[in-house]
């Protein structure tokens, strides 16, 4: 039966810190977590070691009495049943009655082929077992939802489907694109008796309409006639939600844009507010001109 080196399955060496055994194990569970190689048996049975170096490694008392027996894991127990015998005599000697050493004490309720021969020789043999598993987080899952942008105007609720599972959803009003949001709890499940994992959803907001979004305010451009801008008047124009009059003042330029308060997009998780809908004015020239029209812009070119 070969030694098993734990600081090798981990990738450390022996004057790592607590800390180090704690990242270097993190990092390698999740490599080879079975949520995310599955149906990969090199991958659960690197999986498996990982775990059991770890359940060595990160306690103090197993760790140094692996690190004395070493390669000479073999006669431990000799050596074990050796210094109980002596503290007996002691004990028996100095007229007490004391507790008898336990040697190794950890890792009670292994499952079947769980553990390498290696561990259960060395551990679950000459030594008492009493501990416990190491719990870990589930694997995280990510998925994305699709949604036309009128559908995030207002709050709703959707039902979705992710690995099989239907999860009822409530999407606020106003969230972005490419925003994710958290749902705790609704991802992998986790192992020994650890959380889930979480549900990560992106949103990919489609937006085809006339209105540029940038979070809850909106841009539009709207087209002014020639002489609407010259002599002002009044338009009527779509926001987002409805139509509103415009004042257009004499001689407004091409470029100006205005703010309409109020009459932009939802703000994220704040009931009742919006942002602002901004209007930028295109001047838009004639297409054609008639005979007197063309007349009387000569007039007017010579007026000035």
């Amino acid at each position: 039966m070969a030694f098993v080196d734990y600081y090798k399955i981990l990738g450390i060496d022996k004057s790592a810190s607590v800390a180090d055994i704690k990242k270097a194990y993190r990092k390698l569970a999740r490599k080879y977590h079975p949520d995310v190689n599955p149906n990969d048996k090199d991958a659960e049975l690197k999986f498996k070691q990982i775990n059991e170096a770890n359940e060595v490694l990160s306690n103090p008392e197993y760790r140094e009495k692996y690190d004395k027996y070493g390669e000479n894991w073999q006669h431990g127990e000799a050596y074990e049943q050796a210094q109980n015998q002596q503290r007996q005599q002691y004990q028996s000697y100095r007229g007490g009655s004391g507790q008898n050493f336990q040697g190794f004490e950890g890792f009670e309720g292994f499952e079947s082929g769980q553990y390498s021969d290696f561990f259960e020789s060395m551990f679950g043999g000459g030594f008492s077992s009493r501990g416990s598993k190491v719990q870990y987080k589930g694997q995280d899952i990510s998925a994305k939802l699709r949604l036309d942008i009128r559908d995030v105007y207002t709050t709703q609720k959707q039902i979705i489907d992710v690995n099989g599972k239907s999860i009822r959803l409530t999407i606020p009003a106003g969230i972005n694109d490419g925003q994710v949001i958290k749902i705790k709890g609704k991802g992998g499940p986790g192992a020994n008796g650890g959380p889930n994992g979480d549900l990560l959803i992106e949103f990919e907001i489609d937006n085809k309409t006339e209105f540029k979004r940038t979070h809850a305010n909106l841009y539009k451009t709207v087209n002014l006639d020639l002489y609407k801008a010259v002599l002002g008047g009044e338009i009527t124009t779509e926001t987002f939600n409805g139509k509103v009059k415009l004042t257009i003042k004499p001689l407004t330029e091409s470029g100006t844009q205005v703010k309409l308060k109020g009459k932009g997009f939802p703000v994220y998780k704040n009931d009742g507010q919006f942002g602002d809908l901004y209007i930028t004015y295109h001047l838009k020239m004639p297409d054609k001109l008639t005979e007197k029209e063309i007349q009387l812009f000569k007039e007017l070119s010579k007026l000035r």
